[in-house]
């Protein structure tokens, strides 16, 4: 808390009023000083805002202890749901300190925590206006503009050929007679018309509720459509652009896939997985499942790291008609329909993906496919529940077809052998009796099902985000861990059997002689705490290590059970592993020892998020962990080198703002969209990107969780140019160091770790031969890269 009363100062007015609100200014700052004292902190803002009105000339003397009092005060307010009050109280010291950067961002961050997201952003980009070196809110602007403006907005508008085939069919369509227009998803209709444009289409065509909007807009906005073979001016007809669509899909191979949907392992580190156990992806959900997001995720597969193999031919899965309202409103009703494709190739089969192709009236139209340089990704569903998902040609993939929801939805895929002969859209027997084979179909999946059940083993389903598969599949991670824990308890443990020896003498010096047996000597266990996000099975490890007494702490009921089948699988003792979180009052006391007089022989961290950056506020949690540990503990990882490299990458350009007036049809969009745009791209993967190397990858910064000293808050680096080019990005990823040998590579083929970039305001000319100078800065949690010209 800053100290130090200030003083009024004396007005050159004198008197006896000038005197008594002299006096009032003196006797409310010694109030609001002593209420601070006993943390009183509203009566202390009530005093503070008295003493600025009074004498507005003390601005400056006490804008300090003034911005200490706001926050802390705000924080009750926050903590007792006060909303409408903290917002007021924010109201009013803008008034007093309108230009106050820090102010304006500590705003920001209780608006945002709030759910207001808009309003946050303007007072986070106000903040960096007034100062432009304000890291904190610089970093929470970058956050919550990716919120607002998701980055395909940028690669949308850089789509030349989206933009101008739209704008070709629009032309056509106002030259054939459609005079009113409206766009459905860039504004409110308050007119009937007679052509509607919209593109609210994801990469399942139906994710962003064109079905839904298209059936309003029928029934309440358009004119009535045009029947077949009537002729007559267009003006006096009803029209969508696009007119329709046909979705396709085709069953792949792809590893990457594979191991984010699908934990392939039945032991992690000597942990087995127990088969009572199923792991899914939101992705992989039922309808009905409340995880359930969309029931696919989306994939640029021309850039999925590995590639895929492609088992099938590409099939039609279904077209729709967006000017006919009967066959919109049918949609969400029809029953599934199945479909049946003919496999090409030997392979796992990993996922079916989806794409489509959009006629936006009769001469234009837009694919998806995944070849196909567009700013759209691919819908993909991955393959679960199958018994074996080797397949090879001669056998049949199923699935059925529905658009429940309004979302389009393929579920069920299992698979025949050759003496089930199946066609596209049928199934049929060699007599091609549709009826006998239907039942002769269900027939198969119910042997196949009853090879696989087992009635004895309740099954329990785990929903896990993809993020955190792909780290259950992750063995070098978990083997790394294993063998890190397993040092450092060794290490501890002659000092834990001294103490249980001391204890034991104290013992029988305080009970006289009587006999006593070494196999009584049992020393306290170790305590070890795992705080990383998300579910984790650290700790199960951890409990394999000794006499060890780990805590997770994992949030979710579903986790917390899915740890206790796998400790009871294992033979475990169920008092074994702890949820922390029961433990503790409120979040921010997850670091806190078990007990009064014990502390932790190990703590984890979770450092790096998935998307690429450092976790914030990791450098203040490794600051308590370090007051926590035993003499001898360890926080893991101990310390992480940041990396990083020189590229030349248009895609990152195109990705990262609207570039000219060019692609977006002559219109000067990119001034206002590109207040938006952000130096730093996430969830990228440097093994798939698009990009030139111009220079070796290089050490951009160290943090030492263990020993702080030997952090820097501004490095400069210089990095050798052995290629020519253009300087657009700085991708950047870490090396996370359990100990001095053991260590975790955020860029691996195995990593769940994505990877980050800082795009360049302007390219840099470079040559090779050349070196060039980066400033590194690290401030908490945020660090910032830029090139020192």
């Amino acid at each position: 808390m800053p100290n130090s009363r200030p003083r009024p100062r004396r007005g050159a007015r004198s008197g006896a009023g000038a005197a008594g609100r002299e006096e009032l200014v003196s006797r409310s700052l010694q109030s609001a000083e002593h209420c601070l004292g006993v943390q009183d902190f509203g009566t202390a803002y009530a005093h503070y805002l008295l003493v600025l009105s009074l004498a507005p000339e003390l601005k400056d003397d006490v804008k300090e202890t003034f911005q200490y009092t706001l926050f802390r005060w705000a924080e009750e307010l926050d903590s007792l749901n006060r909303t409408q009050d903290l917002l007021g109280c924010y109201e009013q010291a803008l008034e007093l300190f309108p230009d106050d950067e820090v102010i304006c961002n500590s705003m920001g961050e209780h608006l945002f925590r709030m759910g207001f997201r808009d309003e946050a952003a303007g007072y986070f980009h106000k903040a960096v206006k007034l100062n432009p070196e304000f890291n904190d809110a610089k970093e929470n602007f970058y956050r919550v503009a990716n919120w607002l403006v998701e980055r395909w907005h940028f690669i949308m508008l850089n789509d030349t050929k989206r933009n101008t085939v739209y704008n070709a069919a629009i032309q056509n369509a106002v030259c054939l007679g459609s005079k009113s227009v409206l766009d459905i998803g860039a504004g409110t209709g308050i007119l009937r018309v007679s052509l509607v444009v919209t593109e609210t289409v994801d990469a399942g065509l139906f994710g962003e509720g064109i079905v839904e909007s298209l059936i309003h807009a029928w029934e309440h906005l358009l004119l009535q459509p045009k029947t077949r073979g009537e002729n007559g001016n267009c003006e006096k007809y009803g029209k969508v652009i696009p007119a329709s669509a046909v979705i396709f899909g085709m069953a792949v191979e792809c590893a990457e896939i594979r191991r984010h949907h699908r934990v392939g392992t039945k032991n992690v580190a000597g942990i087995c997985l127990p088969t009572n156990v199923k792991f899914q992806s939101p992705a992989c959900s039922s309808v009905d499942t409340e995880e359930t997001v969309e029931p696919y995720t989306t994939e640029k597969m021309s850039r999925v790291p590995g590639g895929y193999l492609a088992l099938t031919e590409h099939f039609e899965i279904m077209t729709v008609d967006f000017n006919n309202l009967q066959e919109l409103k049918s949609l969400a009703t029809k029953k599934p329909g199945k479909i049946g494709i003919p496999v090409i190739k030997e392979g796992i089969l990993d996922a079916v993906v989806v794409w489509f192709v959009l006629h936006l009236d009769d001469e234009h139209s837009l694919s998806t496919r995944p070849n196909e340089e567009t700013c759209w990704e691919q819908a993909v569903y991955p393959v679960h529940d199958l018994a074996d998902y080797q397949i090879k040609r001669g056998d049949h993939v199923m699935m059925e077809v529905s658009c429940q929801d309004c979302y389009l939805r393929i579920q069920n895929i299992s698979v025949f052998g050759p003496e089930c002969e199946v066609d596209t859209g049928k199934i049929f027997t060699k007599n091609k009796d549709l009826l006998t084979l239907g039942s002769e179909a269900e027939l198969c999946s119910a042997l196949a099902n009853l090879q696989t059940s087992k009635p004895d083993a309740m099954e329990h389903t785990c929903i896990l985000e993809s993020t955190e598969i792909a780290l259950l599949n992750n063995s070098v991670y978990h083997e790394g861990f294993k063998m890190a824990m397993r040092k450092v308890l060794s290490s501890l443990t002659p000092e834990k059997l001294c103490q249980a020896m001391d204890t034991q003498c104290q013992n029988e010096m305080s009970c006289g002689s009587e006999e006593s047996n070494s196999e009584e000597i049992i020393p306290e266990p170790f305590y070890v705490l795992d705080v990383s996000e998300g579910f984790s099975i650290l700790p199960i490890i951890a409990g394999t290590l000794g006499q060890v007494k780990p805590y997770s702490s994992v949030e979710k009921d579903q986790h917390r059970i899915t740890l206790d089948l796998i400790s009871e699988a294992n033979h475990f003792p169920k008092e074994t592993l702890e949820f922390w979180l029961r433990h503790v009052e409120d979040e921010s006391a997850v670091l806190q020892r078990p007990k009064s007089d014990k502390l932790w022989s190990i703590i984890i961290l979770d450092v790096i998020e998935p998307s690429g950056l450092i976790q914030q506020e990791i450098m203040e949690k490794a600051a308590i962990s370090r007051c926590l540990l035993q003499s001898g503990g360890k926080i893991f990882p101990q310390y992480v080198l940041m990396f990083g490299l020189l590229v030349e990458s248009q895609t990152l350009v195109e990705e990262s703002a609207v570039q000219g007036i060019e692609r977006t049809l002559g219109l000067n969009i990119a001034p206002f969209i590109n207040q938006f745009q952000v130096p730093i791209r996430v969830f990228l993967d440097l093994s798939s990107l698009p990009c030139i190397p111009l220079s070796k990858p290089v050490e951009l910064l160290r943090l030492d969780l263990m020993t702080p000293y030997l952090n820097t808050s501004n490095r400069e680096v210089k990095v050798h140019i052995c290629k020519s080019g253009q300087v657009t990005a700085i991708p950047f990823w870490y090396h996370m160091y359990l100990d001095d040998e053991i260590r975790l590579d955020t860029s691996s083929e195995a990593s769940h770790w994505k990877q980050a970039a800082v795009v360049l305001e302007n390219p840099i000319q470079v040559e090779m031969g050349e070196e060039l100078v980066l400033s590194v800065q690290h401030h908490k949690s945020s660090v910032s890269i830029t090139v020192k010209q």
